[in-house]
């Protein structure tokens, strides 16, 4: 009998993986993502990395997210409205082959000698652009591959692919440009990308619904439209907004490797600090992960979005007053950004389930789209804000406002829609 409660009570601690098992589309979909994304996420790091070496300014970091923001909000309102109007499978293949595209140029630019920060942003805004397509193609693919009742398991596994790369990238950049520099980095990047062109060209075809809509203008306004009759969905992006704009701390992190953490005599000139750094929100998502298995029995979403967006808040607000009190204590602050990406993990899982359950497919690519630009496009502005605020105030004491603030941004949000907290997935509503 205790071997049977340990099962049963191992089963509902343990991360759900049967999104994996029962479609093989997904499967292929989920491990082509994730390869890919290691590669992606050691750019990520070079990319930071080089711009604060070739200005010496964490504001320069900060424009990274900046340049990518238009192409970011252009692409997820145009991006959504092709997903939606055409095969998602063809949008998705056409926007993976321009990400690669990218990944190509930034090994160009070392290689002929282009590196100077103004080709960076200029990589990082054509990027931005495909990936703003890219990313509704695949996640409105989800209730076309896998029953809906496994879709906050499909999301978790999808933060695990995310967190586990950003981990392993993370770390693995920061050791490869103190060994190889970033043209080593970049050239990685490049041949992974290959596994995610390969995943899309094998899933099945994905058309159009009847009621697709002729791409263009009145297709984005319309998914608008439906946003501002959505306030759930519409209030979950405004807390995410929270979190991302407000208290995105990753701009501050080359200053606080190579400055705050005296990291200058490992690697090079902070490089596995940075590194460390980078990964730290990543692991402690795949770590919250890790014991997700309640997460599909979890009804009321929308009390859980809160309480998640709040703990990332002051986790945030308290890796900023260690940077200031104990400017050593690099384990610290790691442990602190950990808890902030276990608590976003739970956050982002249950906001994707919320869009993809309470959306009609005819509107997924359009959402999509919206929830694109906030997720991706808020760091970006994000990463200018906090660059802003850490070049007058320093980088601990910007990361303790962007925290506070965040936690501020949750209380002024969940005022305004009380609704939201009523918000149960066995009824969705948008």
């Amino acid at each position: 009998m205790r071997g049977k409660i340990d099962r049963v009570s191992a089963r509902s601690v343990l991360p759900d993986l049967t999104p994996l098992r029962v479609s093989p589309a997904y499967r292929r979909l989920w491990t082509g993502q994730t390869i890919s994304a290691f590669g992606q996420q050691m750019a990520l790091v070079a990319i930071s990395f080089e711009a604060y070496h070739l200005t010496g300014e964490s504001f320069a970091v900060g424009l990274i997210g900046l340049f990518g923001l238009l192409p970011l909000v252009l692409g997820g309102l145009y991006g959504g409205t092709l997903v939606d109007a055409f095969d998602r499978r063809k949008v998705a293949l056409v926007s993976a082959l321009g990400l690669w595209a990218c990944s190509l140029a930034l090994v160009v630019h070392v290689l002929a000698g282009w590196e100077r920060v103004e080709v960076l942003y200029a990589i990082v805004a054509v990027q931005s652009a495909m990936f703003a397509v890219n990313n509704p193609a695949r996640a409105a693919m989800l209730p076309r591959l896998l029953p809906m009742k496994v879709l906050p398991a499909a999301n978790a596994l999808g933060m695990a692919s995310f967190t586990l790369s950003f981990t392993v990238g993370s770390l693995l950049g920061g050791s490869l440009i103190a060994t190889g520099g970033v043209r080593a980095v970049y050239i990685v990047d490049a041949v992974l990308f290959t596994a995610a062109i390969y995943s899309i060209v094998r899933l099945p075809s994905l058309p159009p619904g009847e009621r697709a809509p002729v791409p263009g203008f009145r297709s984005v306004l319309d998914g608008l439209g439906f946003l501002r009759q959505a306030p759930n969905l519409r209030t979950s992006f405004v807390l995410d907004m929270c979190a991302m704009v407000l208290a995105q701390p990753r701009a501050t992190f080359p200053a606080l490797a190579a400055t705050v953490y005296l990291a200058g005599g490992k690697g090079t000139d902070g490089a596995w600090v940075l590194g460390l750094l980078q990964a730290a929100p990543a692991i402690g998502s795949f770590l919250a992960f890790c014991v997700s298995g309640w997460i599909s029995r979890v009804h009321r979403h929308g009390i859980a979005i809160v309480v998640a967006v709040l703990a990332y808040g002051i986790a945030v607000a308290l890796a900023g007053m260690s940077a200031i009190g104990l400017p050593g204590a690099l384990w610290l602050g790691v442990t602190l950004l950990a808890l902030s990406g276990s608590a976003d993990m739970i956050s982002s899982a249950y906001r994707s389930t919320m869009l993809q359950t309470a959306a009609p497919d005819e509107m997924r690519g359009r959402m999509q789209g919206v929830f694109t630009v906030v997720v991706a496009g808020g760091p970006r502005l994000g990463d200018f804000l906090m660059g802003s605020l850490a070049s007058v105030f320093g980088e601990g004491q910007a990361m303790m406002i962007g925290g506070v603030l965040c936690v501020a941004g949750v209380g002024l949000a969940v005022v305004s829609a009380r609704r939201f907290l009523a918000y149960d997935a066995r009824h969705p509503m948008p």
